[in-house]
């Protein structure tokens, strides 16, 4: 079975891990996001010695997975200090002559949870972080989804609650899903972390009134078989009920599925990878690199 190397890169850190086809992780280091120059000798030094036969790596973006663009493999215009305009795909390729699966993280985690987790056998799912930002991935009929780029869906516009005086925190968009549904966007708007908040704390039904709207909107557009929520606001457990409570309500009935009227429950759900997700789907990007696999649909 090939040996399969995986990097999960992030604004704050870097990932990298090894593994086999099937999915399992035999080794995994993680370090500091600092500078491309720093951060990727430290990717290189890792792999040199692994013997991997394909990487894939699922990245922080905005980035450039469309494979005939010139600015491919680049990470493109993210606000993150000195990675704007790095060309990601092409540093690795310097050293490590192998095939490389390149795109966006979220993208990754729900091709992960597609091949191995939670949407394991259905035709499509659709991965959301909720953490420093927000981003979501989708793959329909086993393709990952792209266009023009890659989605955003993290940038969407939402119905402001009319409690809710925070202006949004998004520098692009202010007051976008990730403007106000972010963990900085709860960090700021209580002045504390959300992690110190009680589970009872009116943060959370305002979190899950902005989340569930994103859902809904997800559901009606793409309507995916498995919706898969992660990142380090969603280890807030409280949220997935009133979440769910609320896609209900909003849909208001006008779709009739026992998906979303009887067994939501088991609709939205944590990732089954858990904390691997992302290194998972790095993985996944890398095993079908390696097996020249079209695993991009582009609209």
């Amino acid at each position: 079975m090939a040996l399969l190397g995986a990097i999960e890169a992030g604004g704050t850190k870097f990932v990298c891990g090894v593994g086999t086809e099937d999915g399992t992780l035999l080794e995994r280091v993680s370090f500091a996001t600092t500078t491309p120059e720093k951060t990727m000798q430290h990717v290189v030094n890792f792999f040199r010695q692994t013997g991997v036969e394909a990487i894939g790596i699922g990245s922080f973006g905005p980035i450039d997975p469309i494979v005939n663009s010139p600015t491919y493999g680049f990470i493109t215009t993210t606000p993150k200090l000195h990675w704007g305009h790095f060309d990601f795909v092409g540093s690795v390729k310097k050293h490590l002559s192998v095939p490389i699966g390149f795109d966006t993280d979220v993208n990754g985690a729900a091709l992960g949870e597609y091949m191995w987790g939670a949407a394991q056998g259905l035709d499509s799912c659709l991965y959301m972080t909720v953490g420093t930002g927000i981003g979501a991935g989708v793959v329909v009929d086993g393709k990952l989804v792209h266009g023009l780029s890659h989605p955003e869906m993290g940038h969407i516009f939402v119905r402001r609650h009319p409690d809710d005086p925070f202006a949004g925190c998004c520098p692009y968009h202010v007051d976008c899903l990730e403007g106000v549904a972010s963990g900085p966007a709860i960090n700021q708007r209580w002045s504390v972390q959300g992690s110190e908040l009680t589970e009872d704390h009116p943060a959370w039904e305002l979190e899950a009134y902005y989340l569930a709207q994103a859902l809904m909107n997800y559901i009606l557009i793409l309507s995916p078989h498995q919706i898969v929520m992660g990142g380090g606001v969603m280890k807030q457990k409280q949220l997935f009920p009133l979440i769910k409570a609320k896609v209900q309500e909003m849909i208001n009935g006008y779709l009739q599925h026992s998906h979303i009227n009887d067994q939501i429950d088991q609709y939205i759900v944590p990732p089954k990878l858990g904390d691997n997700a992302g290194l998972c789907g790095a993985l996944a990007l890398g095993h079908r690199a390696l097996n020249k696999v079209d695993s991009i649909t582009t609209y």
